[in-house]
């Protein structure tokens, strides 16, 4: 692995929360440039098994030697199906890293990046239909508004919305820079990295699914782990990190905990760390990524 397609980000933090039993069975979903898999692979002794998940064909550059080790090319979204599959049910760990990985950024051709100029694209699977191009031509105005707005959590959404559904009028927006000239007039001064940060975030979270792929995984991370079982999951929007923490709170996405008639609770987690772990100062310094980061871990019941 090269270490620039990606530092993983709190890795000794991640592997604490795992509390790896070296001949545990554990899953890494978002397998990426490998760096928690392979320290995950120093902790098992020789009946120790690890799943790794990615569906985006670049990772495979990346795979582990080890007959401990399965890789599974497919989104995480069929976590149980695969683990199933594999008779790998169930689990003593669930490692996710919800991050894009710098060697995405870094592909210039991927269109995740505003740095560079390219189609927009932002597929994390390459085989997908759906492109941030088709999203900025063809989603309605009341439809970019939603994205903008609750992906995005950006504070002039409809005027966003509305500027490129009437741009577009003219012909389509099929670069990043054609959607940067779009909507240059929008950006506020001296904020111009914030707000696209957040234009590309929409764009990527609908290309991708992001967040209904996360309710997925969590919903079914309750049914592959062993009881004990610990769940790690690394976000970097509060988006997906109020889903990962109402989720073990609460056992759902939204409202309040719901007991049974004996006064039991329903939620399959308890929260191991009190509220989110983050990177330390030194490594923020090293790796800005980490500055975003929030870390919860917890434990099956």
């Amino acid at each position: 692995m090269s270490e620039t397609y990606h530092v993983p980000v709190m890795l000794k933090e991640c592997i604490e929360g795992l509390a790896i039993k070296p001949d545990g069975t554990y899953v890494d979903v978002t397998f990426g440039g490998g760096g928690h898999s392979r320290e995950i692979m120093k902790h098992l002794g020789e009946n120790g098994r690890l799943i790794a998940f990615d569906q985006d064909v670049d990772s495979q550059r990346n795979l582990i030697d080890d007959e401990r080790f399965t890789f599974v090319d497919q989104n995480f979204r069929y976590l149980k199906n695969f683990c199933r599959l594999h008779g790998a049910v169930p689990v003593d760990g669930i490692l996710a890293d919800l991050g894009v990985s710098s060697h995405q950024f870094d592909e210039a051709d991927r269109g995740f990046s505003i740095r560079f100029d390219a189609e927009l694209d932002m597929r994390m699977n390459q085989s997908g239909s759906l492109t941030a191009k088709e999203v900025v031509n063809n989603y309605s105005e009341a439809d970019l508004h939603r994205i903008f707005g609750i992906y995005g959590e950006i504070q002039n959404a409809k005027s966003l919305a509305k500027t490129i559904a009437t741009a577009r009028l003219n012909g389509s927006i099929n670069t990043i820079a054609d959607l940067k000239n779009t909507i240059s007039s929008l950006i506020p001064r001296g904020k111009e990295n914030k707000y696209l940060a957040q234009v590309f975030q929409a764009l990527r979270i609908e290309v991708n699914q992001e967040l209904e792929v996360l309710k997925d995984f969590l919903m079914q991370s309750a049914d592959v782990l062993a009881t004990g079982g610990r769940l790690v999951v690394m976000s970097y929007h509060s988006l997906e990190d109020r889903l990962v923490k109402n989720f073990i709170a609460k056992g759902k996405f939204s409202g309040e905990l719901e007991k049974d008639i004996y006064g039991n609770d329903n939620r399959p987690f308890d929260a191991v760390s009190r509220g989110a772990v983050t990177a330390s100062e030194d490594e923020i310094k090293l790796n800005n990524r980490a500055r975003s980061a929030k870390l919860r871990i917890a434990v099956k019941k």
